[in-house]
């Protein structure tokens, strides 16, 4: 996680519904396909691919309103 981690959203009928860009070190990154997503007690969390052929997990802190990323490999 880098200090400017952020993600763009789509919001439909909730905050965070699906995420479509971030910010991964200094990088803005396209999400291209959505591979699983879930909740935490601290809020929803998305296992995404990126245009960059990673994989990473975007994970949203309800009760500080601020995202974590992380990336966890590249695509199969």
């Amino acid at each position: 996680m880098s200090a400017n981690d952020d993600v763009e959203c789509y919001s439909g009928h909730t905050f965070a519904q699906e995420p479509r860009f971030f910010v991964f070190n200094h990088q803005r990154r396209v999400v291209k396909e959505m591979r699983r997503l879930w909740r935490e007690p601290t809020g929803p969390c998305f296992e995404v691919s990126a245009d960059d052929h990673a994989i990473y997990v975007l994970c949203y802190q309800e009760a500080t309103d601020h995202w974590r990323v992380r990336t966890v490999g590249a695509k199969d």
